[in-house]
């Protein structure tokens, strides 16, 4: 039996204090990670032969959330993304970029580098950072600033460091256009803390840019079975790329995901649906620019949603996909991957490939992004043979040269997918880190940080 623990810290002494005591430890704010197996972790630490676990939650920090006169959000403590949008919101403000899960904390998603719905418009949540202050393994407050550059950090100060932070950087630059590479991108301060999923370091509190509150409006477009045919879904992604300034975000959800909803959820036909959210203000120059240019769609097939409602469909069906694996005794089966803009068609023909299979699945997620989620719904029986399909969909994601956890992170379930997107350069830096950093490896020693080559 592995030896399963959890550690409650109520405020920033008691984790000054736990870490006098040189565990290691996991910490972790709301349990919605996709890969985390929180309801299932003595299985997994057996299966990968951990013999402890200890988990330090930190849903009983204090919240604190405060907007300043430049409409920058402070926070600190536990705070759900839904909670810090609503309070940003009766400032006039809005946050930037948003998950799927809004239940999921705010801080805990800097260090998975979080990267939602609204990054087709805004930019990713790393964009937005202004500062991120974190407990260090001595337990000394630090704060990082995004405005500075990584180069001129203290841990690069030496000719050897300078070096590898530059290889690694060069191993990066195909990637700058995508949410997350397989790996860190290291190039602001505030990097140290973004997407390195808490082995560096417990982040306490960050300064966020927001953006003036504006009316939106969710135009809903129905759409033919994306595995019969997907030539118009593809002419939609064409037409919104040159319009990210005027449109937030544009997401699908295919007919198969409406299955995992009441009926009374569902708007309209269950057909696969790509939906855009566009300030009011741009609503006229968007129909122009992308509806009127789309003659296949009736009117029938062209309807606007509320935002409340829209934000509950999006919300409830990855919850509900979740919901069903569990019954099923199933740990998800999904990607997460993203490609550049050139080779979407490509991820659309392999989705395509990967639908060949006796079991159920599901599409959805950030179609302007080129990122989606594609969801295998298995059977226990079913499950290798799920699993080896979608080890081998990430050897092809590999030759594509795309991002196989784009938003997720990789926790420990993705940990053995990852393996082989890493190069010497990046396993050195990662050694180099904890080496500084962490020097007892105290902080989530199970991540992919603290893995080896070969």
């Amino acid at each position: 039996m592995a030896n399963i623990e959890t550690r409650y810290f109520k405020n920033i002494n008691d984790i000054r204090d736990f870490l006098k005591l040189s565990k290691p430890v996991f910490f972790h704010g709301s349990q919605t990670s996709m890969v985390v197996p929180y309801e299932k972790i003595e299985q997994f630490c057996l299966q990968e032969n951990i013999d402890s676990f200890l988990m330090g939650d930190l849903n009983q920090m204090p919240p604190v959330c405060e907007v300043d006169d430049n409409g920058v959000l402070t926070i600190r403590g536990s705070i759900t993304w839904k909670e810090g949008r609503e309070f940003a919101q009766t400032k006039g403000r809005n946050i930037l970029t948003s998950p799927t899960e809004e239940l999921a904390a705010l801080l805990s998603g800097i260090a998975t580098s979080c990267t939602g719905e609204r990054c087709f418009g805004f930019g990713t949540y790393r964009d937005h950072l202004i500062e991120v202050t974190y407990l260090d393994h001595q337990g000394e407050l630090k704060t990082l600033r995004h405005e500075n550059l990584l180069i001129d950090h203290e841990l690069f100060q030496s000719e050897e460091a300078r070096k590898l932070l530059t290889d690694y950087q060069k191993s990066y630059e195909f990637y700058s256009q995508f949410k997350n590479a397989p790996f860190p991108r290291l190039e602001r301060e505030t990097d140290l803390m973004t997407g390195t999923e808490g082995q560096l370091g417990v982040i306490i509190e960050a300064k966020i840019k927001t953006a003036p509150l504006e009316n939106v409006t969710y135009i809903f477009l129905t759409l033919p079975k994306w595995e019969e045919d997907y030539s118009l879904h593809l002419r939609v992604f064409d037409k919104v790329q040159n319009l990210r300034d005027k449109i937030f975000s544009v997401e699908l959800i295919d007919e198969n995901s409406w299955s995992y909803l009441p009926q009374e959820m569902i708007p309209r036909p269950a057909k696969d649906i790509i939906f855009l959210e566009i300030a009011d203000k741009h609503f006229d120059e968007i129909y122009e620019s992308v509806l009127a240019h789309l003659p296949e769609l009736s009117e029938d097939d062209i309807f606007q949603v509320n935002e409340r409602k829209c934000k509950d469909l999006r919300m409830e069906i990855p919850r509900a996909v979740f919901e069903s694996n569990s019954k099923m005794g199933v740990t998800k089966k999904g990607t997460d991957v993203q490609v550049t803009p050139e080779r979407f068609q490509s991820l659309m023909d392999y989705y395509r490939k990967m639908t060949n299979v006796p079991f159920e699945y599901n599409l959805f997620g950030h179609f302007g992004d080129a990122h989606l989620h594609f969801n295998y719904m298995p059977k226990p029986e079913q499950v290798e043979a799920a699993q080896e399909m979608l080890e081998e969909m990430y050897k092809w994601v590999k030759e594509e040269k795309g991002s196989p956890f784009a938003e997720h992170g990789i926790g420990l379930l993705k940990k053995r997918f990852i393996w082989p997107f890493y190069e010497d350069v990046h396993f050195q830096m990662f050694a180099y880190l904890k080496k500084k950093m962490d020097p007892q490896n105290l902080f989530f020693p199970h991540g992919f940080m603290s893995m080896k080559k070969g």
